[in-house]
């Protein structure tokens, strides 16, 4: 066990005191957490200066750019003024950009090939979403048929611990459309959010984000090859407002076109078909594909509300301009990025795929090295 690591470690259990947003789960020596929460409460200043003592002591690697993150948090909390920008890069290693308009126009004419016929594309794309629906009381069995899939197949191309798993929980008035916490020893908990109706492709998506080959499988595989493997303590906690969760977000977001748009295609289709949605996977991917950018303005929420000073009656009027999307998530999108503490973790998704496609660059030894090692955001960036 490393004395950075270590420092590192107590620093996000102390600021997670203050925000229990800031670790997500962690699961090293459980007497470190018990010692933390014996502790007096550290105020932010201090923990501002801790983390600034710990950046002076790391070298230029994966675990500076963590402390980085924790630094800019411990600042925030201890009412230093950030601009939205500033904040995004200092957290996730990415300075957040708006999405052009001659982008999302070349998206719509992609889209208007593929979902072709009478009304706006908006009232055509909504309708296609609602002709896949899977239908909530077939959602579990479709999750468990996804799942029992999708893991007999990341194990074949990607390799997965004897004796990983996690139980599902469905769940209502949450922010998120699901979430995976990871409890260590190869275990998670993963919820999925009910009150949002989901397409068959996106019902999919979802699923392999959470688990294989998204969050499940490289926490899995992670906690073998690093924490077992490596004794890296760092990397036994996920801290929410760092570079780790843009990469995680990334692959994760990466991950299920490796296995749906294989060969093994047809036998997710087979698997919501036998919940009565007539799904074309192929031509449903191409859609998602095609409509790709134009849910990049979900992130683009963010920068206009918090740095553009837009009200937010003014932002779910773009986002209804251009998104497409039903206004029950678009709502959705606007509670999420207006909370102080999830507004720049918006950005990880569409920051983080771009980067971890560009990165694998179709090479699925250089996704498993996602999945397995310690990729740093700047790696990822200077791929593109």
């Amino acid at each position: 066990m490393s004395e950075h690591a270590e420092r590192y470690v107590r620093l996000a259990l102390r600021l997670a005191r203050h925000d229990e947003g800031v670790v997500e789960s962690y699961y090293g020596p459980p007497e470190m957490a018990s010692d933390v929460d014996a502790e007096l409460l550290t105020s932010p200043i201090d923990l501002v200066a801790e983390a600034d003592r710990l950046l002076a002591d790391l070298p230029d690697a994966w675990l500076r750019d963590q402390v980085v993150g924790l630094r800019a948090r411990a600042g925030l909390l201890a009412g230093e003024r950030w601009s939205y920008a500033d904040e995004v890069e200092a957290c996730f290693g990415v300075r957040p950009t708006l999405t052009d308009e001659a982008t999302l126009r070349a998206a719509y004419q992609r889209l208007e090939t593929l979902l072709p016929g009478p009304g706006s594309l908006r009232d055509r794309y909504q309708a296609w979403e609602r002709a896949t629906q899977v239908p909530a009381d077939k959602v579990p069995a479709v999750v468990d048929a996804v799942v029992e899939e999708s893991r007999a197949h990341a194990r074949r191309v990607f390799g997965l611990p004897e004796g990983e798993g996690f139980d599902v929980e469905y769940l209502s008035g949450q922010g998120w459309l699901a979430f995976h916490e990871y409890l260590g020893g190869l275990r998670a908990h993963v919820s999925v959010n009910t009150d949002l109706p989901r397409s068959g492709v996106e019902l999919l998506h979802t699923v392999l984000h959470e688990t294989y080959a998204g969050h499940h499988a490289e926490s899995c595989l992670k906690e073998v090859a690093l924490v077992r493997g490596r004794g890296l303590l760092e990397q036994a906690i996920v801290v929410v407002p760092t570079a780790q969760s843009l990469l995680s977000e990334g692959l994760a977001e990466l991950g299920p076109s490796l296995l749906l748009d294989g060969e093994h295609r047809a036998r997710y289709e087979a698997v919501v078909r036998d919940a009565g949605v007539d799904i074309d996977l192929a031509h449903d991917r191409a859609v998602a594909a095609a409509v790709e950018p134009v849910l990049r303005i979900q992130a683009d929420a963010g920068q206009l509300l918090h740095a553009e000073g837009w009200s937010e009656d003014a932002v779910l009027g773009y986002l209804r301009q251009w998104a497409l999307v039903d206004d029950l998530l678009l709502d959705h999108v606007l509670r999420f990025v207006a909370d102080p503490a999830n507004r720049g973790y918006v950005v990880c998704y569409p920051e983080g795929l771009v980067r971890c496609r560009q990165y694998v660059d179709g090479d699925l030894a250089r996704f498993t090295t996602l999945l397995t090692e310690q990729v740093r955001v700047g790696d990822l960036s200077a791929s593109l």
